[in-house]
């Protein structure tokens, strides 16, 4: 048996990046002498073992073969005879298709460091286009590693997986997998420029690519394209080292401008609430987690009226508070001023324009918490009025805080 080093380790050891996780394949082997060594099976599709020590993942190396549509439509065969480059051909990309033997010897069938020095993803062999998976690899590396390009080969026979339903057939839970993960990286709208490059985009998330090519009021919007405005706040939800739950509100913020009218562009009245049921069926169809789900459509049905905190009066400043919950969930609340955050600077030219915005909601919030809301439910002799005379004890706490604010000013 040889043991090689394989994938991304590689990949990542070349372009002198930080190699996270390690994955190894053994050549020569069979189960009963990985277990023989020590090395214990995992997984149930094909032989996978961990290292009795370092628990690190050891495949025996394989070839497989496309039997259905879909992710898991693949039946294996693993054998001592089934050689290294095989095992490599079976891989998505070149730059993932090198191995490294315990000297460090690099073994390269495919051209994967001529492709690493010219920022190609290209795909190793025409098996790519049994994986739909591959085309959100494809789009997750690009959002990873901003000057790639995808191969004009292997874009193309991504646009040919997509016509031929190769993407409808992904589950969710995967889909969502890959998604999270591309809105992770370094710059999350390479991820989804990929998947629209390819038409991935308007059968995965078709709320999304109807963005593209929907004019907003220039003097708000310099960028313009509506598509083009939301890229640009997960990039900048990104720059910010915001989490998961916020850059997925930022993608989805603005899903109600993909159903204005022709007629009233580049106005979007009312698309706040409109985006609502759109933020809710895709967090349905996409099965994501709850904090994602509950953010993005508190972001959604609220950014318009947060954007304008700074000029309104403590009756309105109070409705946002108690619509988003931010009493009892201040925490969450603080994560939708990330996502207006994101959304107020995604766009050219703000960088320097502050977001008043924010910290006037921020403060308005400690004022609201100030009130003792016990002591007033405690007073109030009927038990129907608490939730009027709370709102009142509110009401009068934010109209003092802003009449010595603006005193100050």
């Amino acid at each position: 048996m040889k043991t090689y080093i394989v994938g991304g380790a590689v990949r990542d050891g070349l372009l002198g990046l930080p190699v996270q996780d390690r994955d190894y394949v053994v050549v020569g082997g069979t189960p009963e002498a990985m277990q023989e060594l020590g090395f214990k099976p995992v997984g149930t599709d094909f032989p996978v073992f961990l290292h009795p020590q370092t628990q690190e993942e050891y495949a025996l190396a394989r070839t497989e073969r496309k039997t259905a549509l879909g992710y898991h439509g693949f039946s294996f065969y693993a054998a001592p005879d089934v050689t290294l480059e095989q095992d490599l051909a079976r891989r998505d990309f070149t730059i993932n298709a090198m191995a490294q033997d315990d000297d460090g010897n690099l073994v390269d069938p495919y051209g994967g460091q001529r492709d690493l020095a010219a920022r190609t993803l290209r795909h190793v062999s025409d098996a790519f286009a049994e994986d739909p998976v591959r085309i959100l690899r494809a789009a997750r590396f690009m959002a990873r590693f901003a000057d790639f390009t995808v191969a004009p080969e292997t874009l193309e026979l991504m646009r040919t997986m997509v016509a031929n339903g190769e993407v409808d057939a992904l589950v969710p839970e995967r889909v969502w997998q890959e998604l999270a993960r591309g809105l992770m990286e370094a710059t999350p709208s390479r991820f989804f420029l990929t998947l629209r490059e390819c038409g991935a985009l308007e059968r995965l998330l078709p709320e999304v690519d109807r963005l593209f090519g929907v004019p907003q009021n220039p003097k708000s919007h310099p960028e313009v394209d509506t598509g083009v405005h939301v890229m640009l706040v997960v990039d900048e939800a990104a720059r910010r080292g915001f989490e998961l739950p916020v850059r997925f509100a930022a993608l989805l913020h603005d899903l109600g401008k993909g159903l204005t009218p022709k007629e009233h562009w580049p106005n979007h009245g009312g698309h706040e609430a409109g985006g609502v049921p759109l933020v809710k069926a895709v967090a349905k169809r996409l099965r994501t987690p709850n904090a994602c789900r509950n953010l993005a459509v508190l972001t959604a049905q609220w950014h318009g009226q947060a954007h304008q905190a700074d000029n309104m009066k403590a009756e309105k400043l109070l409705d946002i508070l108690q619509g988003t919950d931010a009493v009892r969930q201040p925490d969450r609340f603080e994560l939708f001023l990330q996502a207006c955050i994101a959304d107020h600077y995604g766009r050219p030219g703000y960088a320097d324009k502050v977001f008043a915005a924010a910290p006037r909601l921020q403060e308005a919030l400690k004022t609201v918490m100030a009130v003792d809301a016990g002591a007033i439910a405690a007073a109030c002799e009927n038990p129907a009025g608490i939730p009027g005379a709370i709102r009142a004890g509110r009401l009068q706490a934010l109209e003092q805080w802003l009449t010595h604010a603006s005193q100050e000013a």
